[in-house]
């Protein structure tokens, strides 16, 4: 401020004194004009000026793109009498980082790259091209700008070669990234190449080669390398390594910045470590760091707290942040939603005056994994009467078909498919995968096979859910050939497909054929088996009233047996009529899952079928001393635009009384047919 007081001053005097001031004098003041923002005394003064110069138009111009006022740029620009390589650069960079603008930019590279333009084109204007391709992520493109930059050897600095390696980066050309780096001369290697290959490495995934690219050359690391290191482990899983290369940052003479907490807060919340979050935050109190000032970093901190559960934490830092934080109040929705507290979670989400698809994402996925599937209907008809502008993401479609399967109502899910058909929406496998689950668990596995059939490019997901649905459809068959086809296509069967493929053989009866697989995953394939997958094999046994090798298979499970495992092969031997190996369990099961009356009603269960009056009273009498009750089954029916649900032991409350009568005969073919046994 002080120069252009200075520079005022200079012109008065020169006005007063009657002289003319130079046109240097009056580009340096329009320059420091336009660095103060003040456009319009600029534009006065360009208006008054006697003569200009090459130097006068680029002042001006460059002082509307500052201004953000493109169309008026553009206007000086196309009348300038006088253009250079800095009027053409000003103008690339102008069209370049305003979104709206890309077309223009590449027409306007076009002119400068003819004949008469040609001295205009220099190493700016090809790494601002390189920007501007990354930006668009055209590949193409970009290697036919490389080769220009190759035959006019304008891919030697360092600055040239961090350009391309971004570019080709962000346009999923990891190799030609890779290879632009590797291809410089040592001495062009400086700190802004080797942080973009970096960079690049790690948004690929290849931690140890972007570890190994950062470990040679140290004396040119500096804070940026440091950080991006950092966040490249943070955001590929390798939080411990992450926080490590934090404290050798500081052993090594670099300070901490807002980006480093950031990452070392995104490696703490996904350890959960409450105690890392809480050093964290005295940390930032200590150097005062202002967390209004920096949303990311303010939101990481909520976040620590709400991930390890400390909501009373998370809500007393939420409640000091100044700003309309959507990072920190979507954190706070998911802190909620995690410990079931919706009420909360939707709290935070009408806080916001504004809301993006991350806020609501973030909502829909709450009330899903609560189990609230109307209130994710609710959700959406909120989303398209409030927001009509925003279009649902992946994430909120994938929510919407989630809430139909676990419902098991296929017609608003044949709408959403619809709806997903007629507005030509770009779905991603992650949709893909909801349509093929919402089918399959809503009794359609046609349907779902059909849709399987029709993707051309399959991930593992989509095998996985493929391989569920035709197992719990009954079609063991189809099941084994999707893992065949799935395996042939170069994927590696995961501990969900084998949990999919073990679930087959258990509902066919496939005894040999489920060992053979459980055998395939631990010595072929290196799964440590899980609790599904050992109650899986308990269940197969059970079910081919084979209880002696279902013993000598739990007797072999390395970790302790849970109220799954117990519970699944008390339930075989019920159904087997095995009170002997139930009593031995019994015990057991009531120790590791005594505080639910659910275990306590199974145990009774098995006694009753077989008339032992006794005992099953004797576990009633257990159960109630120890105050443990059983929570209500739950069955629910759709009737046209509703979801009518009651629990056992509900008066009917339909308004038809038809329903009830429906009911009442399902019942009563249930109870003739056997298939269900009702003690309680």
């Amino acid at each position: 401020m002080s120069l252009l007081i200075d520079s005022l001053k200079s012109h008065c005097y020169t006005i007063k004194s009657g002289n003319n001031a130079t046109i240097f004098a009056y580009n340096q003041l329009i320059h420091l004009y336009s660095k103060h923002g003040l456009i319009k005394d600029a534009c006065k003064l360009f208006d008054e000026m006697p003569d200009r110069n090459v130097f006068t138009w680029n002042a001006i111009i460059s002082a509307h793109i500052k201004s953000n006022n493109l169309h008026h740029s553009e206007l000086l620009f196309n009348t300038a009498p006088y253009k250079d390589s800095v009027t053409y650069n000003s103008m690339l960079s102008g069209y370049a980082n305003s979104a709206g603008y890309e077309t223009k930019a590449i027409n306007l590279f076009k002119q400068m790259h003819s004949v008469r333009h040609e001295a205009c084109v220099d190493e700016f204007s090809l790494t601002r091209m390189c920007n501007l391709t990354a930006k668009l992520g055209n590949s193409w493109y970009g290697k036919q700008l490389h080769s220009f930059m190759v035959k006019t050897g304008n891919d030697i600095s360092g600055f040239a070669v961090s350009a391309l390696v971004d570019m080709y980066s962000k346009s999923e050309c990891f190799d030609e990234a890779y290879n632009a780096f590797n291809g410089c001369s040592y001495g062009s290697v400086d700190v802004v190449s080797k942080n973009a290959v970096v960079a690049a490495c790690c948004r690929e995934g290849k931690v140890d080669m972007a570890m190994e690219i950062f470990s040679n050359q140290t004396e040119l690391n500096d804070v940026v390398s440091w950080n991006t290191m950092i966040a490249g482990y943070a955001q590929n899983g390798y939080d411990k390594n992450a926080i490590e290369l934090a404290r050798g940052m500081e052993r090594n003479g670099f300070r901490w910045n807002a980006h480093t907490f950031t990452s070392v807060l995104n490696a703490c919340s996904s350890l959960k470590c409450l105690k890392l979050g809480k050093e964290l935050h005295a940390r930032m109190l200590k150097q005062m760091i202002n967390l209004n000032s920096n949303p990311f970093v303010s939101s990481g901190i909520v976040d620590v707290y709400c991930k390890c559960g400390n909501m009373k934490y998370a809500e007393l830092i939420h409640s000091r942040i100044c700003v309309d934080n959507m990072f920190s109040t979507t954190s706070m929705i998911v802190g909620y939603s995690s410990q079931q507290n919706m009420s909360q979670a939707r709290r935070m989400f009408d806080s916001l005056k504004s809301k993006n698809s991350v806020v609501w994402s973030a909502m829909f996925s709450g009330y899903l994994n609560c189990n609230c599937c109307e209130n994710v209907f609710e959700l959406f008809h909120m989303l398209k009467h409030e927001e009509p502008t925003v279009v649902p993401d992946d994430l909120i479609w994938s929510t919407l078909l989630g809430a139909c399967a676990m419902q098991a109502i296929i017609a608003p899910g044949k709408q959403i498919h619809g709806y997903i058909l007629r507005t030509t929406i770009q779905t991603n496998v992650k949709v893909i995968s909801s349509l093929i689950d919402m089918y399959s668990k809503c009794g359609n596995i046609l349907y779902a096979q059909r849709i399987f059939r029709r993707v051309t490019v399959k991930d593992l997901v989509i095998y996985n859910v493929m391989i569920s649905g035709f197992a719990h459809h009954g079609y063991e068959k189809q099941a084994f050939n999707v893992v065949d086809e799935m395996v042939k296509d170069g994927f590696t069967p995961d501990r969900v497909t084998f949990i999919a493929v073990l679930s087959a053989c258990r509902h066919s009866g496939l005894v040999k054929t489920g060992e053979d697989y459980f055998k395939l995953m631990t010595k072929k394939y290196n799964i440590t088996p899980e609790i599904d997958h050992y109650a899986c094999m308990i269940d197969l046994y059970g079910r081919a009233n084979e209880l002696e090798e279902a013993i000598e298979f739990m007797r072999k499970i390395p970790i302790e047996l849970d109220v799954v495992i117990l519970g699944t092969f008390l339930s075989a031997c019920r159904v087997h009529g095995n009170l002997e190996l139930a009593r031995e369990v019994e015990g057991e099961l009531l120790r590791v899952g005594g505080e639910s009356g659910t275990r306590y009603v199974q145990v009774a269960n098995v006694y009753a079928s077989e008339g032992r009056w006794g005992d099953m009273g004797r576990i009633r009498k257990k159960m109630r001393g120890n105050e443990v009750g059983k929570i209500a089954g739950c069955s629910w029916v759709h009737v046209g635009s509703r979801v009518h649900s009651f629990t056992s032991g509900d008066p009917c409350r339909f308004e038809n009384e038809t329903w009830c009568d429906v009911l009442r005969f399902l019942v009563m073919e249930m109870k003739e047919k056997e298939e269900i046994q009702v003690y309680f």
